[in-house]
């Protein structure tokens, strides 16, 4: 009965492991694991151009630990919006140092109004909108495990 188990418990792993990867290759971003003021967050990676454009749209929910990470390769003034993105986002603005220099709380899902960017930035990390408030993110906090 042991034996059964544990070979049970080897096949879920397993197919976990398949869906992680099946939802990878179907979002078609890379995925990575950031750290936010202590909490751990399971990261899509939008790094290039295309990626960036069509970041969270038509997405309809998002696990309470995941969130995008875009990465702009290096500090510039960065404009976002929520056209076609059907979820209220966070929107954390991260300095090349990590730290974040502006929060936009709850933004209106399909809005076509620019959020820019306080200062330049090299990331925006999007959570779900509210999650600032529950975790108690604050401009000026560090956020570790980003690109380099």
């Amino acid at each position: 009965m042991k034996s059964f188990i544990q070979m049970a418990l080897v096949v879920c792993f397993i197919s976990a492991a398949v869906v992680a990867g099946l939802n990878a290759k179907a979002t078609g971003f890379e995925r990575s694991r950031i750290l936010v003021d202590g909490e751990v967050y399971n990261v899509e990676m939008a790094v290039t151009p295309e990626e960036r454009s069509r970041g969270l749209m038509f997405r309809t929910e998002m696990a309470s630990d995941a969130g995008m990470l875009f990465d702009f390769g290096g500090a510039r003034d960065i404009s976002m919006w929520m056209k076609n993105t059907f979820i209220s986002l966070d929107m954390l603005f991260i300095d090349a140092s990590g730290t974040i220099v502006g929060i936009e709380k709850r933004t209106v899902p399909q809005s076509e109004t620019i959020i820019p960017s306080p200062k330049p930035v090299r990331f925006v990390l999007e959570l779900n909108g509210g999650s600032a408030d529950k975790m108690g993110f604050e401009v000026g906090e560090k956020v570790e495990g980003l690109p380099r």
